[in-house]
């Protein structure tokens, strides 16, 4: 792990994974980081800082994907350098691993999470590797994905939860998964803006319902999470992924404080 990531204490320490749902150009990607650096400092809570380089999984072959990998990934390298703030982002192929030099931590998307050469690559690095449950997991099966990348990389893993498929186009966070995946021993973090997707919604791209993002998250909190993981955008409607789950920039203090009363009580 490297010593940016060590300072943030994961596993230590509550702590944050928040960032835009992709990188969409540098001024929206720094405007977010630098918000949420300020914010995280006056909560003294750690930060690591997410964004997709590449958005793999989408609904339409029309659907925003990259700005382009290298561009992408030389704006987080920027907020890493000039912020200081350690970095995640999402791989979807092993031969995207080459590509992630500056990139703390290694996310398996959901619909991967089964992928054992892929968990077992991005472990192979020794860096941190987020596995998100998949929407069609139950979670006593995600200490196998989690061993996969465990026996390679120090028990750097943790894993997130991101709501279950619940009929056709939508989700529902069944909190029990919560408790179950933390006997495994490893960190659990709450994904509570994937978790209000509506999956394939209308159009071309998902839908979402933002107004339960807190109240998901208040609950998570109370079950007892080691981190918390956000997507938030200066302006959703605007944004190029996700835009009606993402929270606004604005509204993560009202977030902060409605999860970290019941954290810090």
């Amino acid at each position: 792990m490297s010593e940016l990531v060590d300072q943030v204490g994961i596993g230590k320490r509550f702590f944050l994974i928040a960032g835009n749902c992709v990188v969409e150009d540098e001024a929206t990607s720094l405007e977010t980081a630098r918000y949420l650096k300020k914010l995280c400092g006056e909560y003294q809570l750690p930060l690591v800082y997410k964004s997709s380089f590449r958005k793999a999984n989408r609904l339409s072959g029309e659907s925003f994907s990259s700005i382009g990998d290298q561009a992408a990934l030389d704006i987080m390298a920027k907020i890493k350098r000039d912020l200081e703030l350690p970095l995640l982002t999402d791989i979807h192929e092993t031969s995207d691993i080459p590509l992630i030099g500056d990139i703390d931590i290694l996310q398996i998307p959901a619909f991967l999470c089964r992928q054992t050469l892929l968990i077992q690559a991005a472990a192979a690095t020794g860096k941190w590797v987020n596995i998100k449950k998949g929407q069609f997991m139950a979670p006593e099966n995600m200490k196998d994905a989690a061993t996969k990348a465990a026996i390679l990389n120090r028990n750097r893993v943790m894993l997130t939860e991101r709501g279950t498929s619940f009929g056709y186009n939508n989700l529902i966070v069944d909190f029990r998964s919560l408790v179950i995946m933390k006997r495994f021993g490893f960190p659990v973090v709450f994904d509570a803006t994937h978790s209000v997707q509506r999956p394939g919604g209308l159009g071309n791209s998902s839908g979402g319902d933002r107004e339960y993002i807190i109240p998901l998250a208040q609950a998570a909190a109370a079950v007892g999470i080691d981190g918390l993981f956000v997507e938030t955008h200066p302006a959703p409607a605007r944004a190029k992924s996700d835009a009606a789950s993402q929270i606004p920039l604005k509204e993560m203090p009202a977030l902060l404080d409605a999860v970290l009363r019941i954290v810090r009580r």
